[in-house]
């Protein structure tokens, strides 16, 4: 049975007041078939006499519509409604020497019974049962559903999840739509990494739903060995289940001996996907990998370490980062916990964040001997994508940590600049800063943040063909986004951008020392204690020549920040044109919409934007060069005729007081 508050109908309410006995005592009954309206007075069902005293039929309808109907709290047919007997006594209110309890008004939860005051409160407590995936009522005998698991489907894989997959703390199946991008441009780097060496062990340290491992199974097939790795039994189950709805073999490893294989009905699929129930950082440490995906909840830099202690040479290790209160310098503090960097907010707070990591994970590689060659960094609204190839040895962890650095930042004009090399105290790092703010403006002007990584954030050649993969398999959302990323790499405005497949003649000298160093790096790994031989090092050098381009500029600047009062810049694209004809490296960002980053001194930048910009008030001439010759003669002549007609009249009022006063006009005259 059910609270009477509960109904479904309103006429299965209006039926409650027919019934006979004290509306204060009946606390729970059932449906009744008596006439609805009838012409003796009736009590409201939910209210006591002391409320709402006993009245005919039709006013009691409008009660119980417009009080307890309308505000009610609807849940798959059921209305509850606002309760006003005596269900949920408050504390007792003296009034003289009598005391009485006061009848508080509230709903009755129809799945826990719970008693909830207020109508939002109501809705809160609702969806919270919903969350937890307690949408059976326990008054309610309709049959519920055998599964309330959601089917979803992204880059032709389907996976279930639970009704709360968007709010992580809430399940252990996190899902989030808004990450698709990034989940395409892994794959896409994936993909490259699987043209190089066949076949490759790449792991999803943190699989939640499984969608990643199954997208890098399902369409690249034998070229990858795929493990999906989550330490919650919740997860895992979900991640076999999502395996088996894709006809994918199901090889489960709760330990690093036992294992388990099952196998989806239906079509057999030539990829198996080993399930994994394990602590992240155990994995990595336990076993080697060619590829290593990490993407926590928050920061990443508590697996940094065990990620680069087993993977493979010339592997490659991305993370998502989504801690972006910290890195975004939202919470300095934080940043200072996590990263050991100093960070104040900036017009260039997302590619500070991005260099932020990158020198997290430098670091972490150092530690394991390793160095490392960035290949993308992106930062975005959700995330903080970085994707870095392993390189070993000694060499490469050296080249890499020395490429860590402090900035020295202009709070003024903004103005940046890395710190030197050297371990040598700088008398006036000032002197460092093109700009000229420490000697015109009073006290210290600039701060220094970091340290962080001061190389390039691209590889241009891994961007090409990064697209060539996407375009084979269909990736058209990603595409835009690394078309943008290899103009900026290259430093080149969009309609320099040639698209060609990065395999034809004149790639194919890079392709192949790609492949022909990944197999001997990986022939030699097989060999315990095999030195990589010295054509694998020249192959390793020649490799990185071909793909490394000049380096981009550090950094960029917002057209907005910089804008002058009064007047208007010219089109975004117009300028980068102004700026790249006055001989200076130019290309938009992904950072920033309205972001240029070019290697022209900030000075320069402001003053090609000032010399292209027209006055408000000139709106609607062309854009181009401000010509001020004719306006600023036109305003010395007006400055002359002011001056002469003051002059003329102060020679005619000294004629005039002379006059009167020859005549002996009286004194309020002259004065007039």
């Amino acid at each position: 049975e059910k609270h009477i508050s509960i109904q479904r109908h309103l006429a299965d309410l209006e039926k409650l007041a027919d019934l006979k006995g004290d509306g204060n005592c009946i606390m729970y009954v059932s449906h009744t078939s008596l006439p609805a309206f009838s012409d003796e007075k009736k009590t409201c069902p939910l209210c006591p006499e002391e409320k709402f005293k006993a009245c005919y039929s039709h006013k009691l309808h409008r009660h119980l519509q417009n009080l307890h109907w309308k505000v009610s709290v609807e849940f798959e047919g059921h209305r509850m409604c606002i309760c006003h007997l005596p269900c949920r006594p408050v504390k007792p209110n003296l009034v003289g020497d009598q005391a009485f309890l006061k009848m508080g008004a509230h709903y009755h939860c129809i799945i826990c019974s719970a008693t909830i005051t207020r109508r939002t409160d109501m809705i809160g407590h609702i969806n919270r049962h919903v969350n937890k995936g307690e949408t059976e009522s326990r008054f309610i005998t309709v049959p519920a559903p055998k599964s309330s698991h959601e089917v979803l489907k992204e880059l032709a894989t389907d996976v279930q999840v639970l009704p709360n997959y968007t709010t992580p703390q809430k399940t252990d199946s996190y899902f989030n739509p808004k990450m698709k991008l990034n989940r395409q441009l892994i794959f896409c780097a994936l993909a490259v990494l699987a043209e190089e060496r066949k076949p490759i062990e790449c792991l999803d340290a943190f699989g939640a739903t499984g969608i990643m491992g199954l997208q890098w199974a399902k369409h690249l097939r034998s070229s990858v060995k795929v493990t999906i790795n989550d330490c919650n039994e919740n997860s895992v189950t979900m991640i076999q289940e999502n395996c088996l709805l894709n006809k994918m073999k199901v090889k489960l490893n709760t330990k690093e001996e036992d294992s388990d294989e099952a196998m989806g009905d239906g079509e057999e699929n030539s990829g198996t996907i080993e399930v994994t129930k394990m602590d992240a950082n155990v994995i990595m440490h336990l076993r080697s990998f060619d590829f290593i995906h990490l993407d926590p909840f928050g920061t990443s830099v508590n697996y940094l370490d065990s990620a680069f202690r087993n993977v493979r040479n010339f592997g490659i290790v991305s993370l998502t980062s989504t801690d972006l209160s910290s890195l975004y310098a939202k919470a300095q503090h934080v940043a200072l916990r996590h990263y050991g960097c100093n960070i104040v907010r900036t017009e260039y707070y997302k590619e500070l964040a991005a260099r932020i990591v990158i020198a997290a994970v430098t670091r972490a590689a150092a530690r394991c001997n390793k160095g490392i060659e960035v290949l993308l960094a992106v930062a975005l609204e959700h995330f903080v994508l970085v994707v870095v190839r392993v390189l070993r040895g000694p060499s490469p962890a050296d080249d890499s940590a020395k490429k860590i650095r402090y900035l020295i930042h202009c709070q003024w004009c903004e103005e940046r600049i890395f710190q030197k090399e050297g371990n040598m105290v700088e008398e006036n790092p000032y002197q460092q800063l093109p700009c000229d703010c420490h000697g015109s403006m009073p006290g210290k002007t600039a701060v220094v943040l970091g340290p962080l990584w001061s190389g390039s954030l691209f590889n241009t050649g891994f961007l090409r063909r990064m697209l060539f993969e996407a375009v084979q398999y269909g990736l058209d959302e990603v595409q835009p986004l690394l078309k943008t990323l290899i103009c900026e790499a290259e430093c080149t405005t969009s309609k320099h951008f040639s698209t060609h497949n990065p395999c034809d003649e004149n790639k194919q000298e890079e392709c192949g020392v790609y492949i022909k160093t990944a197999n001997a790096s990986a022939e030699s790994s097989l060999v315990p204690g095999k030195r990589r031989s010295e054509e694998v090092i020249r192959n390793s050098a020649k490799r990185q020549k071909t793909e490394s381009s000049a380096e981009h500029p550090a950094f960029y600047y917002n057209i907005h920040r910089h804008s002058i009062k009064g007047m208007n810049m010219p089109k975004l694209n117009k300028f980068l044109n102004y700026l790249s004809e006055a001989g200076y490296r130019v290309s938009r960002t992904h950072f920033e919409p309205m972001g240029v980053r070019t290697n022209a001194p900030l000075a320069q930048f402001k003053t090609i934007l000032m010399k292209y910009s027209i006055p408000t008030y000139a709106g609607g001439q062309a854009e181009g060069p401000v010509h001020l010759t004719e306006d600023l003669q036109a305003g010395e002549e007006s400055v002359q005729a002011d001056a002469e007609d003051a002059e003329f009249l102060e020679d005619a009022k000294s004629g005039i007081t002379a006059a009167m006063l020859a005549k002996n006009c009286p004194a309020h005259c002259v004065a007039d």
